[in-house]
């Protein structure tokens, strides 16, 4: 006879079930078949033989890995000491609802903060005015792409490396200065091999959406930024070739999967 805890069980593993097959598995089958087909709707393989056989597609895809890239460098360089820094701190869980916070904040009005700030008539260029400076074109420019994505994706990085930080027994850190190791030997040989899972769950939770970037590169980057993700929304929504819009999807995809292998634990 089965049990109260079996029966909670078995309905927790149906519910992940028809969750997995219905909105995981279903949507990217649907997109395999789309990519797997021709405008008139016959099967081909002409959509990735067009795809990789492009020049234009695969400096869109060279783009698209190298921004995720130096993406998740610059936001990696600024989460590790802040996450470091807030670990140390007497009120961290303050600290962490500060960087918290931006999440709450919808994608769309934080990018048009950042067009009220870099903008022609925006603040930066007003305070320059006051010293006399000719104001800036700030906006539509690789830097301010870069900028706003990070400032975008940086609680994403801290989040799971603070989680890693906290969960490093302090006794480690004492015993290795004990044994004559400085601070930086001790963050060096002992906090960051300890901290890394927190620090390839980072790297996933930015370098994977940072590959389809659109609204960014547009709004900010004034499409001087072109991404595979800039190049999907123009099949679906202009063009309307939603099977090669599909066909880029599904390249993206694949590299977000070999990303998570790269940066899985072993």
């Amino acid at each position: 006879m089965r049990t109260k805890g079996q029966f909670s069980q078995g309905l927790l593993y149906a519910t992940y079930g028809f969750w997995l097959l219905f909105f995981v598995m279903a949507p990217l089958a649907l997109l395999l078949w789309q990519s797997l087909m021709s405008i008139d709707g016959h099967f081909t393989l002409s959509n990735y033989a067009t795809f990789f056989t492009s020049g234009t597609y695969l400096t869109m895809a060279f783009n698209s890995v190298f921004y995720a890239a130096l993406i998740t460098l610059a936001t990696l360089l600024i989460s590790y000491p802040t996450a470091y820094l807030i670990n140390q701190l007497k009120y961290k869980q303050f600290w962490l609802l500060l960087v918290i916070l931006p999440t709450w904040i919808n994608l769309l009005l934080k990018t048009y903060a950042f067009i009220g700030l870099l903008g022609h008539n925006g603040i930066i260029n007003q305070g320059l005015a006051i010293f006399n400076i000719a104001p800036k074109q700030l906006l539509f420019s690789d830097w301010s792409f870069m900028l706003v994505a990070a400032y975008i994706e940086i609680p994403f990085m801290i989040l799971p490396i603070y989680n890693a930080l906290a969960e490093i027994d302090p006794v480690l850190s004492a015993a290795s200065q004990d044994l004559g190791a400085s601070r930086w030997q001790t963050l060096r040989r002992v906090i960051w091999p300890l901290s890394m899972p927190g620090v390839k769950s980072g790297v996933q939770a930015v370098f994977i959406p940072s590959l389809s970037l659109f609204m960014i590169t547009r709004l900010i980057g004034g499409n001087r930024v072109i991404t595979l993700g800039t190049a999907i929304e123009e099949h679906f929504l202009v063009t309307q070739n939603w099977q090669f819009g599909a066909t880029i999807g599904m390249v993206l995809i694949l590299a977000m999967v070999i990303t998570m292998l790269l940066t899985r634990e072993k």
